[in-house]
């Protein structure tokens, strides 16, 4: 599967980068933005959970998503139009996603009915968690732009999987503000 002997290679000292088969794209490459985007919530959720030890049922969902969205890279970096070819390729699974709402539903058991968007902020994990929602996002939107290309396949159930992501870092960063207690609600126009 994978193996790493060497970690710089220099063949991406041109400006370009390899898909999961070989293929070579730039790396300003729509397809390239996206899984660098899906890494970047990674990474950020790696922070997060810097600050979620304590919680663990939270912690290893989070774990479990990390993973996941090592899978929802590698299935961005083989593009679809090889999939008859290679049918043994990684794709994220609409089961990943019923996982993600499974765990949004019992995180959000808890959570009292919002009466206003809630702010970025409260406890750090809580912070933490809410980069991670914008970052993903923002993953959301390039993979959105991908899959709007004709020249472009993407797996549907990776989109999914981005959008409830999101939802499910929102909820998880409400559970870990005291189950909404210390959310920072918005105030409309309240500095006028």
């Amino acid at each position: 599967m994978v193996k790493l002997n060497k970690i710089y290679t220099r063949t991406g000292d041109d400006g370009t980068t390899g898909l999961a088969r070989g293929a070579r794209r730039l790396k300003s490459d729509l397809r390239v933005a996206a899984y660098g985007t899906v890494d970047e919530t990674n990474a950020q959720i790696g922070m997060a959970r810097l600050h979620t030890s304590d919680l663990a049922d939270l912690d290893q969902a989070l774990a479990r998503i990390q993973n996941d969205l090592f899978d929802l890279g590698a299935d961005l970096a083989t593009p679809g139009e090889d999939d008859d070819a290679a049918p043994e390729a990684l794709r994220v699974s609409a089961a990943q996603v019923e996982r993600l709402e499974r765990e949004i539903d019992a995180l959000n058991a808890d959570l009292q009915p919002l009466t206003s968007f809630v702010l970025p902020g409260g406890t750090p994990a809580a912070a933490a968690l809410h980069v991670g929602r914008t970052v993903c996002r923002r993953a959301e939107r390039l993979v959105v732009a991908l899959a709007d290309d004709p020249a472009e396949r993407v797996n549907p159930a990776a989109l999914a999987y981005l959008n409830r992501l999101s939802d499910f870092l929102f909820v998880a960063a409400r559970h870990v503000n005291d189950c909404g207690a210390r959310d920072i609600l918005w105030t409309p126009g309240g500095n006028r």
